[in-house]
């Protein structure tokens, strides 16, 4: 369907009135809210997260992408609803204790949703306590931890081994941030690492079985 495919283009370009635009289009002409996510948002953002890995373009470009998307989102949302269409797979997220920085963590969020993740953002400085009551609460299949100060590894390493302890057997735990690492990750038993926005929905893809 060309709509699709102009969808998919306005998203990637970060056209927000075009995206917006081509959404009510598409609604009008009776596009089920499920085909318009799954084959015109995702497969934008999708390209959003490729070009950004590929360095092509840079985090401006990215959240602009993001913000037409969301825009998108807004329309369809009551409609995706009242289908009684949910996401598949549920996100917690959040800047570990004592971190109060949000840009990256924000990022992860807005490419997490635009690949069909439910997401639950706790926001920052969330305590161990708070991530795990979340997992449960909303039955994550991913929790995603953020810290952007070397002084809060400390903490991710500690929110890593209450939810180990808490027995989430069917949560994987992901984990960022500029301070991080593979070794990190490895270290303090994640299940996941990712190095940028683009990366961390390719990673969290395979921690649910889907393919990136």
């Amino acid at each position: 369907m060309p709509l699709l495919t102009d969808l998919t283009a306005a998203v990637a370009a970060g056209k927000r009135t075009d995206t917006v635009r081509i959404t009510q289009e598409l609604i009008a002409a009776g596009t089920g809210p499920g085909i318009i996510v799954e084959q015109g948002l995702v497969p934008g953002m999708a390209i959003v997260g490729e070009q950004f890995k590929r360095n092509e373009i840079f985090v401006p470009e990215m959240l602009v992408a993001a913000r037409a998307m969301k825009e998108a989102l807004k329309l369809l949302e009551p409609l995706l609803a009242a289908a009684g269409i949910k996401p598949k797979y549920t996100v917690i997220v959040g800047t570990v204790q004592g971190d109060l920085h949000d840009i990256g963590k924000n990022l992860i969020s807005m490419m997490w949703r635009g690949a069909g993740f439910a997401v639950v953002d706790l926001g920052t400085n969330v305590s161990p306590e708070k991530y795990l009551a979340a997992a449960l609460e909303h039955k994550a299949h991913i929790v995603g931890l953020s810290a952007l100060l070397t002084t809060t590894m400390p903490a991710m390493k500690e929110t890593v081994r209450i939810l180990r302890a808490a027995g989430l057997t069917n949560t994987k735990i992901m984990i960022g941030g500029a301070p991080i690492t593979q070794a990190f990750a490895d270290d303090i038993g994640a299940d996941g690492y990712a190095a940028d926005a683009g990366t961390a929905v390719d990673v969290a893809k395979k921690l649910v079985g889907e393919t990136a």
